[in-house]
């Protein structure tokens, strides 16, 4: 697929520059009055004109009739006429267009590319000997004993026996925290390691481990992702049979071939062919003045049609980062108290939610303190000493097995992110963090049916159940599918595309199969490279609200391009009927179609002003 692609994107590139030079030259001989100024567009016909029209040819045969067809049969029938200049230019659309458009597509086909750039081509192995030998990554078998170091790549799945540090694992499961990693825990191929060495036993071969299948998973998407017809081939679908069959008739009871050239040249499709790829090219340009960048042009005329949204949760519809959302504190003690003490000690952790504890602790306001005699055991907790206090945090598990007192004081257990506080021996406090939603969110998904006409919206994460849910009732969305892997959301959104056209948002890798197949995959921040090839648009700003203005550019856009073509298509089937009772010739009817021409792009020009408002979140 990649060399194809690669050819025709080669050819058709090479085709249009051709034209542009040859016009140019055209140009400047008959500016000057040389004899030679048709030989310029001579070969342009001959060179790029001749292999378009024998491509058309074959779309003939297999009864394709779009808008390029009629293009093909324009070029014919204006070197019939000697309007070679007309001919060069359509050559010049055609190609140009098909260029276009095959790079927009070619991008899915670097995501796996980028995938294999990511995981380790070796692995640090250790042998009976006690020595470390590194070897390729397919050499590595399931029980071998491998060391991690210090921010190394996970090279397979795993099993820690020795060492303590942390994990990002959250390009690959879309968590957005980092995992503690001591000895039992598992470890998953692809996630970055910390500042500890860790080694693992492999439980599982490279080619059967977790990233191994995301890309098979995103290969098959590739392989399978649906391709989308041109809207200029919608309608040049029916615009170009109409167009032969009133050339014909016009023909046929006249008996005059002369109104059959005068028919084509007046249905020369140039509302089709300029108007809607230059709407198309402005919008790119809009939306990339506004930080949001198209891939894929298709991307744009499928968005106005999308009715079902899906979302990822973290990252997407949150910020991706933990924040304390409840402080449930024992009634001896102070909220602000105990917060200024719990900080103090968090400041000398790694912990992923010690941020969160910080973070609620500068808001407030609060100072801390210096700590002293600081201990952080995997899976124990943290313990220190801060402002003549002794203070231990951990999970309520452990502080229930503690000797602490008050433990009849804690609250009822929920769901969520937790940690139990202990001062001076005594229960003191319980911490809930969520992952917080976006400020934009809850607006943004209130306005999707309204405004878009998006009947349905869904969260598939690969999150804990408590967590999506409680995201799905802060921003107002009721369908939920948690703890996905990227092989369940691929199924899903194959699913619930067969269905409706489908907008996929998220921000991981984890995302990336998914939104392959939709309709339109969008990839909010740029935090991932793989997610970035993957998406049809990546809104660079981390904000829903670029979203929303993609989707109100894609709206306008497509009013712009109807209005265009299919006022240009009425004006030139009027022309047609014109020329087909013998009031327009060649040459009149050339000249009617080029002022068609130029109103369907005036107004085509249109989707590159910015509108007064982009965004109505």
């Amino acid at each position: 697929m990649k060399t194809s692609l690669t050819w025709l994107q080669w050819k058709t590139t090479l085709i249009a520059i051709l034209a542009v030079v040859g016009i140019l030259l055209h140009l400047i001989l008959h500016t000057s009055g040389s004899p030679y100024a048709l030989w310029p567009l001579w070969g342009v016909l001959a060179i790029g004109g001749v292999p378009l029209v024998w491509d058309l040819l074959a779309k003939v045969i297999r009864l394709e009739f779009g808008a390029d067809l009629l293009g093909g049969i324009s070029i014919i029938v204006s070197i019939l006429l000697g309007e070679y200049l007309a001919g060069a230019i359509i050559v010049l659309m055609l190609s140009g267009g098909e260029a276009l458009e095959s790079y927009a597509l070619s991008h899915a086909t670097s995501v796996l590319s980028a995938l294999a750039k990511r995981l380790p081509t070796l692995a640090h192995r250790k042998t009976a000997q006690e020595q470390i030998e590194t070897i390729p990554l397919d050499r590595v078998a399931v029980g071998d004993v491998l060391v991690i170091y210090p921010h190394e790549v996970a090279p397979v799945d795993g099993c820690v026996l020795e060492g303590h540090s942390v994990m990002d694992e959250s390009y690959l499961t879309g968590e957005p925290f980092m995992i503690t990693k001591t000895q039992g825990s598992s470890v998953i191929s692809g996630a970055v390691n910390g500042d500890g060495v860790l080694v693992i036993e492999t439980t599982r071969p490279a080619s059967d481990s977790r990233y191994a299948r995301i890309m098979a998973v995103m290969q098959e998407s590739e392989q399978t992702r649906p391709m989308m017809r041109r809207l200029g081939d919608r309608l040049g679908a029916w615009f170009t049979p109409l167009a032969l069959a009133v050339a014909f008739a016009a023909w046929y009871f006249s008996g005059q071939s002369t109104r059959f050239l005068s028919v084509l040249v007046v249905a020369t499709p140039c509302p089709l062919l300029l108007a809607i790829p230059i709407a198309i090219l402005g919008s790119i340009s809009l939306c990339a003045s506004r930080g949001i960048i198209i891939k894929s042009p298709i991307a744009l005329e499928q968005a106005p049609s999308v009715r079902t949204a899906i979302f990822d949760k973290t990252g997407t519809l949150t910020y991706g980062e933990p924040a304390l959302t409840q402080q449930m504190v024992a009634p001896k003690f102070q909220p602000n108290r105990v917060l200024a003490l719990v900080a103090s000690l968090e400041q000398y952790s790694k912990h992923p939610l010690s941020h969160a504890i910080l973070s609620a602790a500068h808001q407030a306001g609060l100072p801390t303190h210096p700590a002293s005699r600081v201990h952080e055991s995997p899976g124990k907790g943290l313990t220190g000493r801060v402002d003549n206090h002794d203070l231990l945090i951990t999970s309520r598990k452990k502080i229930s097995e503690s000797n602490i007192q008050g433990l009849d004081q804690m609250p009822p257990t929920v769901e969520g992110l937790e940690c139990a506080i202990a001062i001076d021996s005594e229960f003191a406090a319980i911490y809930q963090m969520r992952d917080a939603p976006r400020s934009d969110s809850k607006a943004f998904i209130h306005h999707l049916g309204g405004t878009h006409q998006i009947a349905r919206t869904m969260i598939v994460s690969g999150d804990r159940e408590s967590e999506v849910r409680y995201l799905a009732d802060q921003v107002g969305i009721t369908e939920v599918l948690a703890q996905q892997t990227p092989e369940q959301k691929l199924d899903i959104v194959r699913r619930e595309t067969t269905a409706a056209k489908t907008l996929y948002v998220g921000d991981g890798i984890n995302d990336a199969p998914a939104m392959m197949a939709a309709s339109v995959g969008i990839a909010i921040g740029n935090g991932s490279d793989v997610t970035a090839k993957a998406a049809d648009v990546v809104v660079m700003d981390n904000k829903l609200t670029k979203v929303d203005e993609f989707l109100h550019i894609s709206q306008r856009m497509r009013a712009i391009v109807l209005q265009s073509a299919l006022g240009g298509m009425i004006l030139s089937t009027f022309a047609m009927l014109l020329a087909a009772l013998g009031i327009l010739n060649p040459v009149s009817g050339a000249i009617i179609q080029e002022v068609i021409d130029v109103l369907a792009v005036l107004n085509a020009l249109r989707a590159a002003w910015p509108p007064r408002i982009l965004s109505d979140v």
